[in-house]
């Protein structure tokens, strides 16, 4: 994951982070812990997701979350109590790494009060966003890479001046799980859309380029949202939003550098664990030594 730095002019300043869902995969962990707060290691899986909007250089990150989600704001407050322990203990790194959370960025909370699908969540940040570009990362998805997956869609924005997702290429067999668009390369990566789908029926995928959970949208997109009708599970899916903004303006999809690990899914999650334990020099021999021997014996 790259290290959160600022720039001096963003491609784009404000970013949605969709937070609201119950996280049912993850039950009964997510029975009172929201799933956005679950560790990858010993990091929330939001903190990776805010790391990155801020090594874009986006100043506001608004979290749209729903009833019983507070921590989610609270760990990116100042904790008075802990840091003052910490430096009476003299626990100065642990103190400066809690204190450095509370300082990455302008986070804004914004209630879904229905959970109405994830257009209805992007809709919610409408008067906080405005009247300007803006970008949206979902808690579920984790990009690794150098250069922060929000900023190469905000670079393809700014070149094109249009909407853009982030693509990825998956086995034909797993289209049905993601939302699915279509249309011709014209270079560096980048597709000019010219259809796209939410979750299409096995064997009718246009191809096997998914959306992934990054995108960057104009503020047009909003008005889109108000009237677009219930689709994909009864819900305002984003995805149908796009594919109208395709039809009046253009969308663009973008193969993004890096590599995705879904966090939302029990395999994912932990095989993002792994990834990132890896990355530790205080954790990575020792697990390397534990997997060999698994893999040796067959036994944990």
């Amino acid at each position: 994951m790259s290290t959160p730095s600022t720039t001096k002019e963003p491609l784009i300043r404000k970013c949605v982070v969709p937070a609201a869902g119950l996280g049912t995969r993850f039950l009964p962990a997510t029975k009172a812990i929201p799933k956005e707060m679950l560790p990858i290691v010993d990091t929330p899986t939001l903190q990776y997701i805010v790391e990155e909007a801020v090594s874009a250089g986006i100043e506001d990150v608004i979290l749209i979350s729903g009833r019983g989600k507070e921590s989610m704001v609270d760990h990116f407050d100042l904790a008075v109590e802990l840091e003052a322990v910490l430096k009476a203990r003299g626990k100065d790194e642990e103190f400066r790494k809690l204190r450095a959370i509370s300082e990455l960025a302008n986070i804004v909370s914004v209630r879904q009060k229905e959970p109405l699908g994830l257009g209805h969540a992007v809709l919610c940040a409408r008067d906080v966003v405005g009247h300007e570009p803006f970008g949206v990362i979902l808690g579920d998805d984790i990009i690794d890479s150098d250069d922060p997956g929000i900023r190469q869609l905000a670079r393809v924005y700014r070149q094109h001046g249009l909407a853009v997702v982030a693509l990825m290429e998956v086995p034909e067999e797993e289209t049905h799980m993601y939302g699915v668009a279509a249309g011709t390369d014209i270079g560096d990566g980048v597709i000019r859309i010219d259809r796209i789908v939410e979750k299409p029926k096995k064997g009718t995928a246009p191809s096997n380029l998914a959306v992934i959970g990054r995108y960057v949208l104009p503020p047009e997109i909003f008005g889109i949202l108000e009237t677009q009708q219930p689709g994909a599970g009864g819900e305002i899916q984003l995805t149908d939003g796009l594919a109208t903004l395709q039809k009046t303006k253009g969308l663009l999809g973008y193969k993004f550098k890096g590599k995705r690990y879904d966090a939302g899914d029990k395999l994912g999650y932990l095989k993002a664990n792994i990834a990132f334990a890896m990355k530790r020099p205080e954790l990575r021999d020792s697990l390397l030594a534990w997997m060999a021997e698994v893999v040796r014996t067959g036994q944990p």
